[in-house]
Formats: structure tokens, sequence, C-alpha cells
């Protein structure tokens, strides 16, 4: 009898706390703010919406999407010496509790800089260039371009300036390494790749 109330409170306890995790989450938003008001504020804002086109605003991003990319910060596979820096202090759980704290923000609406592109960058964006094989974009990012979680990151209201950088760098082949996404920005030119980040910028 006393085993069976022990393993039924067991059973209770593991389900409420599957049930206080919110889906999503792989860490603790609360010590990830205090992470965040400290080391990552000044480049991405306090809430995730940066207001630099230079620094992503990680506002709504996928968790295990931005701890993927902290990873790859920290251990130099994607290279960029400030976030090198950044991440290097980090712990594996501090990265967590960032992540699921900016996937919690809400992401602010954002409009295309530049609305006589906007023609082009729907089209890359929806259909895609059959004449030089280049896919649609939303095909893995989502007509509204909310991504897939962990797999696929969030586009929607993103900076045009930041976005347009990285389809170049995944062109040259610099910070970036995808080698499906360096094959399809290699493929675009750099006016569409301008067109469809204004595009992507006003995406909701």
């Amino acid at each position: 009898m006393k085993r069976t109330m022990l393993l039924a409170m067991a059973t209770f306890t593991l389900a409420g706390s599957a049930l206080a995790a919110a889906p999503g989450q792989i860490g603790d938003p609360v010590k990830g703010k205090q992470i965040v008001d400290t080391v990552c504020a000044a480049c991405h804002g306090a809430d995730g919406n940066s207001v630099a086109a230079a620094n992503p605003t990680l506002a709504g991003q996928s968790p295990q999407y931005l701890y993927n990319q902290l990873k790859a910060f920290k251990s130099g596979q994607r290279k960029n010496p400030t976030m090198l820096g950044m991440a290097s202090t980090l712990s594996d759980d501090d990265m967590r509790n960032v992540a699921t704290y900016f996937g919690e923000q809400k992401v602010k609406d954002r409009e295309a800089t530049d609305k006589t592109l906007l023609p082009l960058g729907a089209k890359v964006y929806r259909v895609g260039n059959a004449a030089t094989h280049v896919p649609a974009c939303m095909a893995c990012h989502g007509p509204s371009g909310k991504g897939l979680p962990d797999e696929f990151p969030r586009l929607g209201s993103q900076h045009a300036g930041y976005v347009a950088k990285q389809l170049a760098d995944f062109k040259a082949g610099a910070d970036r390494k995808n080698p499906i996404m360096a094959d399809i920005a290699s493929r675009m030119t750099d006016e569409e790749m301008k067109a469809v980040a204004d595009y992507i910028s006003g995406l909701r």
C-alpha cells in the first residue's frame, strides 16, 4: 500500500513538472533575464528587439534555435569575434536560460524600408526563381516568416539589413556555414537578396 502511494505521488510530481514547463522552454526565463540585462541587452535590447540593423532581433525566436546558435558561437563553428567573447562566458544552463527568455518575448512589427522592392521580394520569398533554381523561402520559413521551430529560424519582422548581410555571408562562405543556405544564396542576385530581405522585414 505504501509503495503504491509513493509511486502515485512520484507520478503526480513528474506530471506537474511537465505541465509547468511551457512549450518551447528549455531553461529558466527568469534567470535568463538576469543574464540578458547584464550581457545581451546593449546589442539585442532588453526585450530582444534590437534597434540597430547590425544586431538581430531575437524576440520570439525558437529557444532551441537560439541555444544552438550560442553553442556554435562558443565553439567557433560560427565565426563572430564579438559573439565568441559573449558566449564564452556562458555555461550551458546560461545559454538555455537566455534562449528561453528571448523566445518568450514579443517581436515588434516592422515595415519594409524600400517598398519599390516588395514585388520582387514577394516573388522570391513565395515562389522563388525557377530559372536559377532558387526555391521559395517560405518552404522552410513559412508564409508569415515564423519558421519551423528548432530547424529553421523565424524571419518575420527581422531587420532587413541583417537578413541581407546573412544572405551575403552565406553566399561568400564567411561567418555562416550552412550548405543548404550557401547553395541557395549562391544562385541569388544582389537585387534579389536585398528585395527579399526588405519583404521579410515586413512579414507578420
